[in-house]
């Protein structure tokens, strides 16, 4: 799918141009990895030196264990609730372990339902399953709404094939959206997970900003809410993570929480249990950061950065742009989403922002099915330092008010 303005194709470190797209550590960041994984892959190999060609291997199918001990150790320490080993399956990232919950668990036919603007190459990907349907939910300052999600999950319902489990799915980023930056509410967390369970839908949640919290403890995650003691619990409800966020994206290692009852599918999927384990090798390395506590370190470097980032650039836009742009300061995460009065025109205003003030953005379009809210604009707050933040976004201001005028 080709779209209008389509930012692919810059340069992300262009010097003379500032792209607040790109939704990565950046590499003032990401040069600090270098020491850090040089001491965790001697540590590993040598803890390997018995059989130290094991890490080269396919490896076990969900994972090696030492691996799933440790990612459940650190996350049940960071989210401040249980994860369980049990639960865990290795993947490549989060986009990665997308495919296989839509390739392992649902039918062909399948109905998606995503809020109405979400990731944009999550969009992208459920266009590639040809025979799925997707649909959009109206998506509020609290998380999706509800009742409208729950009417269209009646309607929509149909018996799926009895090789698959689900029929339908509801797509969730409940923690720091992207694009909007908004976390879900307790209430509606509630109130998704009966609407899961009473028609019998998957919740997939994009769970890749979840420990990126700057004020006060990590959000309880969504996976939480749907309780193994309730008495009608099945399981409806998958937490997908990546390192990519808080250490490095270039490594491909995520994982997926999932109930029992997807873990045992997940096992016996063809393209996992062909190629064994999931990026074998630096899955072991990343098992030696987490051992070492060096992990912790990357997380607790980059979440500093990233507040500061934020912080920097929601008081330049309150000081800078008028009353009549309405944003919501995020409280972790990536992204800060503008929204323009109605009849303004971000498309327009991002292509003049590039070609007149060497700021670029991503317009709101781009993260909608139908192409919709035109009049918004998503700013990524964590790729550049705080100096080039702060020039990037007086640019972006000054644009504004010029543009207005032409």
């Amino acid at each position: 799918m080709k779209h209008l303005f389509d930012f692919s194709d810059f340069n992300v470190y262009d010097s003379k141009i500032t792209n607040l797209s790109v939704g990565a550590p950046g590499p003032d960041l990401l040069t600090q990895c270098c020491e850090v994984f040089k001491e965790a892959t001697i540590h590993r190999l040598n803890y390997e030196k018995d059989n130290n060609s094991f890490l080269f291997q396919y490896g076990p199918t969900l994972g090696i264990n030492d691996f799933r001990e440790e990612l459940s150790t650190f996350l049940t320490t960071e989210y401040g609730s249980e994860v369980k080993k049990s639960n865990l399956v290795l993947t490549a990232g989060a986009t990665n372990g997308l495919h296989h919950i839509l390739s392992c668990l649902l039918d062909m036919n399948a109905v998606i339902f995503v809020d109405e603007v979400t990731y944009m190459i999550a969009l992208e990907a459920f266009g590639q399953f040809s025979g799925m349907r997707i649909v959009t939910v109206p998506f509020h300052d609290d998380g999706v709404d509800v009742q409208e999600l729950k009417r269209l999950v009646a309607e929509l319902k149909f018996q799926p094939h009895p090789e698959k489990l689900f029929w339908g799915i509801y797509y969730a980023i409940p923690t720091f959206h992207n694009p909007t930056g908004i976390t879900m509410s307790q209430e509606k967390s509630k109130e998704l997970i009966k609407i899961a369970r009473e028609f019998d839908i998957l919740i997939s949640c994009d769970d890749v900003y979840n420990l990126l919290h700057y004020s006060g403890s990590s959000p309880k995650r969504l996976f939480a809410y749907d309780s193994p003691t309730d008495e009608d619990y099945k399981g409806h409800v998958i937490s997908n993570g990546s390192f990519s966020k808080i250490l490095s994206p270039g490594i491909r290692i995520g994982w997926m929480e999932c109930p029992k009852r997807m873990v045992e599918i997940f096992r016996e999927s063809g393209v996992i249990k062909s190629g064994g384990s999931v990026n074998n090798y630096t899955s072991g390395i990343v098992t030696s950061l987490l051992q070492l506590g060096l992990a912790k370190k990357q997380l607790d470097i980059y979440a500093a950065a990233y507040k500061e980032r934020m912080e920097t650039v929601c008081l330049l836009l309150k000081e800078n742009l008028p009353s009549e742009v309405k944003f919501l300061p995020p409280s972790g995460g990536y992204f800060v989403w503008l929204t323009f009065p109605d009849t303004f025109d971000c498309v327009a205003f991002n292509q003049f922002c590039q070609v007149h003030h060497q700021v670029i953005a991503i317009a709101g379009p781009r993260f909608s099915s139908k192409q919709t809210h035109r009049n918004c604009l998503r700013i990524c707050v964590v790729f550049h330092s705080v100096d080039v933040m702060r020039a990037a976004i007086e640019r972006l201001c000054r644009a504004y008010h010029e543009f207005k005028l032409i």
